[in-house]
């Protein structure tokens, strides 16, 4: 027998015992196993990164993600969740000798409390579904990615998300109050609490943005806010991008926190124009979008200080949204402007890093002149007023080598970000994408913290093996640290 045959026979009979333990638990329509019912699941939202997985499973209650659990840890097979699968990082990727464990039919909102103004929900809930459905009592839930139509609250509690509104509010950590989590041994912890604090370490804050490696996330508790009384935004245009950047810190140093404040860049504007016809000036080189939120008088004193500060940071118009409905169509120009780039590209890179504000005229210079060196052109979109970066690079993939290419430059963008004291994502995560980057972002010392936390949730390294937090190999071979005394803590997380 060939050494291909002998591998495929392995693989089938791994299969087979996999599945057949599996279909004691789940119902013959939660588990998929046939490549062509695998293949929608081969990657997420950045299909740079394809697999199939060996077996996908599709709970409907949280006793059967455990008994899910509980047969992977005990034949060793590697477990990947997946929510909406929008995720921009491969943080979802499947493992190709694991079970994809999607946790898409976890759609209920479990309960609305007004009193403690917060919401429980299971992690399949659409993350605009939430404030749907808190809107009839004036609360809302305050992150809103830009995928909030589709991407689910589990993925943003797994990512940290964040989105336009992020700068007031907060990220997705700041936002929930407890978490119900299923470890790989199939046990059932809850972390934080209904309260605003909980005692102990904080857990909470640990599992936020830990990309489904300690735990899968089976219910969220997340606090709701009142509804503002008035919400206005503000668009104001630049011939100069270095300028817009400027206004962004001219801002907030005057003590002005907005709800929103984001930048486009002339590419991004043109696109975004193109798509939703959101009455965007598109000879300028950059726009600002300023949203400021609360009580009518707040609102009007900001929006007027809002707009001086504009114009005498060099803004060559400056507009007011007249009423919600035009509020809405400027937002949504800025919301549509990733798909709004899928129109002009075959296909494109969106990159996730967050600076100091000040640098933001450094990095833009730095991502120029890295476009013209790699020559692919660059759209910028950025959550500006917390220096949340989103390049987007443009590049066609049915070119041979220009992926690579691209992957080169966005790390180069990632590591310019380190650079000037930032960090290599603010919302997306590490999963694939940046894990050679968190070579260059953290020293061996952090990175056995990060192993020994691995460990502490998941001795075998089974939850979502070889994401976000990279190997001491890896990192040697990557040319970004040296392996002490040739020893490497914890090595059975090294073996996916």
């Amino acid at each position: 027998m060939s050494s291909h045959s002998h591998h495929e026979t392995e693989f089938h009979t791994h299969r087979d015992t996999l599945v057949n333990a599996l279909r004691k638990v789940l119902a013959d329509d939660a588990l998929l196993y046939q490549s062509e019912d695998l293949s929608p699941y081969e990657c997420d939202g950045l299909s740079a990164y394809r697999q199939l997985p060996m077996v996908v499973a599709i709970p409907t209650t949280i006793a059967q993600v455990q008994d899910v659990m509980r047969i992977c840890n005990q034949l060793n097979v590697p477990v990947v969740a997946r929510g909406a699968g929008t995720g921009l990082s491969g943080g979802a990727l499947p493992h190709a000798q694991g079970v994809l464990l999607s946790l898409a039919r976890f759609k209920s909102i479990l309960n609305i409390d007004t009193d403690n103004r917060s919401a429980t929900v299971q992690p399949g809930v659409r993350n605009l579904a939430i404030s749907e459905a808190a809107a009839k009592y004036r609360l809302y839930y305050a992150p809103d990615p830009s995928s909030q139509i589709a991407c689910s609250i589990g993925g943003n509690v797994a990512e940290n998300s964040g989105g336009v509104h992020c700068l007031k509010y907060g990220l997705t950590v700041h936002n929930i109050l407890q978490l119900k989590v299923v470890t790989i041994e199939g046990e059932l912890i809850t972390i934080g609490s209904n309260a605003l604090d909980a005692p102990g370490y904080d857990l909470l804050a640990l599992m936020t943005g830990s990309e489904g490696m300690l735990g899968v996330i089976v219910e969220v508790t997340v606090k709701l806010l009142p509804t503002p009384e008035r919400a206005q935004v503000l668009l104001a245009a630049f011939d100069d991008v270095v300028k817009a950047g400027s206004a962004v810190g001219n801002i907030i140093s005057a003590g002005i926190i907005p709800a929103g404040l984001e930048m486009m860049d002339k590419l991004s504007i043109q696109a975004a124009e193109d798509f939703v016809h959101a009455g965007y000036p598109t000879d300028a080189a950059a726009i600002l979008l300023c949203e400021v939120d609360g009580t009518n008088e707040e609102v009007s004193d900001h929006i007027s200080a809002v707009r001086e500060i504009l114009q005498s940071s060099g803004a060559t118009e400056v507009r007011t949204a007249k009423d919600d409905a035009e509020r809405a169509t400027f937002w949504k120009g800025r919301k549509a402007a990733f798909p709004a780039i899928g129109r002009i590209s075959p296909d494109y890179y969106c990159m996730d890093g967050t600076i100091p504000r000040k640098h933001l005229p450094t990095v833009l210079k730095g991502i120029e002149d890295l476009s013209s060196e790699y020559g692919l052109a660059v759209a910028n979109v950025f959550h500006a007023g917390d220096g949340n970066l989103h390049p987007l690079i443009l590049y066609n993939a049915n070119v041979e080598g220009e992926l690579e290419r691209t992957e080169e430059f966005g790390g180069k963008i990632l590591e310019l970000c380190v650079e000037v004291g930032g960090t290599i994502t603010g919302e997306h995560g590490v999963g694939m994408e940046k894990i050679n980057q968190m070579c260059v972002q953290f020293e061996t010392a952090e990175l056995e913290q990060f192993h020994a936390v691995k460990h502490a949730f998941d001795a075998k390294g089974l939850l979502n093996p070889g994401k976000a937090v990279p190997t001491l190999h890896r990192c040697a071979e990557f040319g970004a640290m040296h392996v002490h005394h040739g020893e490497l803590p914890f090595p059975e997380l090294e073996r996916f």
